[in-house]
């Protein structure tokens, strides 16, 4: 199969320039593709990108989930027979520069999706074409083009349901593309730095352990990952997504913001086991990636949803800015152990339950009144999963502001959804030692144990754990009352 791209005739046999960006593999990857099957010498390359105008920074977690991530693929390449090449600095420089040091008569990349981004390969793309270079770009990133799906009055879509509902009357996607069987890499001589020398990696201290001991970056982790997934937790997912406590989401969220593995690869593997997995489970399972599509159709749309309430009534509402509550949220030091768990599973691992990212966030936002952009910053930091469209998506959706938000009166009682959830406290355990001996019926309330049950436990409330740093049904009554208002002043 060949790839679908705003096709244009070869006209040269210059070298073809395959431009990686979040699209980190060999397995359907439709720029790399269309470069071998024009027979041209691949010259492929990956720039990070720290002088472009408006480009965000990768976290932490991200830039050490990259350095692996990159490594990964550069030994995949070289086993196919071509070198993958780093250069650092602003895109349209460093390819103006490959072009003219290689004589390269193409430039071929899959299409992103980001304000940022945008805008620099339309810049790119404008100034290449100007000069005679074949430049062509691909669907890699997502299972839709965002132009494609509007309501009947011809807008964006901005509520989830009738997005998935004409999603899923548009037709299957495309069926992804095979790994080429080699690649003819360029034998020229091209400058490249030392992956080694971007310092992507913690050193002094290396923070990243944690993560390293959860993860496998690169494209054959993000198939394992699938794999065992669908022989697996996938059966019973609509139901087990909920549980924290237990092994029973894909995981896979990394590897897809990396690029390390495509949402058609996913999809069409997931639809092959229709008959095996629960009906009820693969729909929810197919849901779910389809939200992913979503947020990028919404920041596609609404490029500002990073940084600017969507609904702009939120812009007057009174935020607290108390730093001390933030860093006690941050470092999972708030006395609830359902959000300290969560904010602790972060720091350790870089990646976060999404039904206990929603807790955290309803506790931010709605019992401490700090403004949703500080945990929307925070999650860039420690996510190794972190994306513009799907980060800022969601925690909109949480903070109430979003498109097809959560209303804002929907308030996470942190203990009860504590004991739904994780109704024994494994995950409360795993991640709060402190607490691992408390009886179930208190793990997710300590302040109301019996002293006798806490002693036992080795629990010293305000000592070896902090006593809760708001009383929620206080708090709860605050963010309404201060909703409320919003509401009487729109």
């Amino acid at each position: 199969m060949s790839a679908n791209s705003d096709d244009r005739p070869d006209t040269k046999q210059d070298p073809a320039i395959v431009w990686f960006r979040n699209d980190l593999r060999l397995d359907d990857n439709p720029a790399l593709v269309a470069a071998v099957e024009s027979g041209r010498e691949v010259i492929a390359l990956y720039v990070h990108d720290t002088l472009s105008p408006d480009m965000r920074s990768p976290g932490g977690a991200k830039l050490w989930w990259l350095h692996h991530a990159l490594d990964s693929l550069a030994k995949s390449l070289a086993g196919k027979g071509a070198r993958l090449h780093f250069r650092r600095g602003a895109a349209a420089d460093i390819l103006r520069e490959l072009v003219s040091q290689t004589g390269a008569g193409s430039v071929f990349w899959n299409r992103r999706y980001d304000p940022a981004g945008i805008a620099v390969d339309a810049g790119i793309k404008a100034e290449l074409k100007d000069s005679g270079i074949d430049c062509r770009s691909f669907d890699g990133f997502l299972l839709h083009e965002p132009t494609r799906l509007k309501t009947g009055a011809g807008d964006p879509y901005k509520v989830y349901t009738p997005f998935w509902k004409a999603f899923r009357a548009s037709g299957e996607p495309r069926a992804p593309l095979d790994i080429p069987a080699a690649i003819n890499g360029y034998t020229g001589d091209v400058d490249s730095d030392a992956l080694a020398d971007w310092g992507f990696l913690p050193t002094m201290p290396d923070w990243a352990g944690g993560i390293a001991a959860e993860w496998t970056p690169g494209e054959a982790g993000a198939h394992a990952r699938l794999e065992a997934f669908l022989d697996g937790a996938s059966k019973g997912y609509r139901d087990g997504r909920d549980r924290p406590d237990r092994m029973s989401t894909s995981k896979l969220s990394p590897h897809l913001a990396a690029g390390e593995i495509s949402p058609h690869r996913i999809w069409a593997e997931a639809v092959k086991r229709a008959g095996h997995v629960p009906e009820r489970d693969l729909e929810h399972f197919l849901k779910e990636v389809a939200w992913r599509e979503f947020s990028w159709h919404l920041l596609f749309h609404f490029p500002d949803l990073p940084t600017a309430n969507f609904n702009r009534s939120f812009d007057a509402f009174p935020w607290t800015g108390n730093d001390n509550a933030l860093q006690a949220w941050q470092r999972g030091l708030t006395g609830y152990p359902i959000v300290d768990a969560g904010m602790r599973q972060l720091w350790r691992t870089g990646w976060m339950h999404n039904r206990v990212r929603m807790i955290v966030g309803s506790f931010l936002i709605k019992d401490m009144m700090i403004d949703w952009r500080q945990g929307e910053a925070w999650f860039w930091d420690t996510l190794v999963d972190a994306d513009p469209a799907s980060n800022a998506a969601s925690w909109q959706w949480v903070a109430g502001s979003g498109a097809d938000a959560a209303p804002y009166f929907r308030i996470f009682n942190p203990v009860l959804q504590g004991e739904k959830f994780d109704p024994e406290g494994d995950y409360v355990r795993a991640f709060v030692p402190e607490l691992a001996k408390l009886d179930s019926r208190f793990i997710h309330k300590p302040w109301e144990a019996p002293k006798e049950a806490l002693r036992k436990a080795g629990v010293v409330l305000g000592e070896s754990y902090p006593a809760p740093i708001v009383d929620h049904s206080t708090a709860r009554y605050r963010a309404l009352e201060a909703w409320q208002e919003l509401r009487r002043a729109a």
